[in-house]
């Protein structure tokens, strides 16, 4: 498998911008490639910071892409899939906090790090019919804060970056997540509250 992965990180450093999609693609849908594209990311934008905005776009949209075929095979007849590949006490967890958050129980995994169960909420969102709309700005949101972020650390510190990741990313990723969590619970109740007040 590590033979694998060199020989993928080689092949996306040697095409640039389609080598950060296709990565970003095959991790966010067929294939577990956990970090490399963070690290590809990273890579590339310290040895070109004027594409920043070019990689970093590249590995969101790359990702997106391969979220959207997840959730075409949820949407038709995923939960089987869901059943064998993360059945047990992880995906009733899934499941639960699926049904309590919605669409933001796609957006918090998609900005956290490995090993968060990612996959199993982009399933979970096919089998349970999130309209495509909020699932793509919510797979965008989280993704596009993750690989900006890390672009943004590439140009600030260069090749400390990667360092800076490995020690601090898992806990700022987390710290980024209950943030959006707890924005999203409060639109989720400001919006409640006012439908209840303009019944009453």
């Amino acid at each position: 498998m590590a033979k694998i992965i060199g020989w993928v990180q080689a092949f996306a450093l040697s095409i640039g911008g389609p080598g950060l999609f296709l990565v970003a693609f095959l991790d966010s849908s067929f294939l577990s490639l956990p970090e490399i594209n963070d690290i590809l990311v990273i890579v590339m934008v310290i040895e070109n910071k004027e594409l920043m905005p070019y990689y970093a776009s590249m590995a969101t949209l790359g990702s997106v892409a391969g979220c959207l075929l997840l959730y075409g095979i949820g949407s038709r007849g995923g939960q089987p899939l869901l059943r064998k590949r993360f059945g047990g006490p992880r995906l009733e967890r899934a499941m639960e906090l699926s049904r309590k958050y919605g669409v933001l129980a796609v957006a918090v995994p998609a900005i956290l790090p490995p090993p968060a169960p990612f996959k199993v909420f982009v399933l979970l969102a096919g089998v349970s019919r999130v309209p495509l709309f909020q699932f793509v700005l919510a797979v965008t949101f989280g993704r596009g804060i993750r690989y900006f972020g890390e672009s943004w650390l590439a140009v600030r510190y260069g090749d400390a970056a990667i360092e800076i990741l490995a020690q601090n990313g898992h806990t700022v990723s987390v710290v980024l997540a209950v943030v959006i969590l707890l924005l999203g619970a409060t639109y989720f109740f400001l919006r409640r509250f006012r439908r209840v007040s303009a019944n009453d």
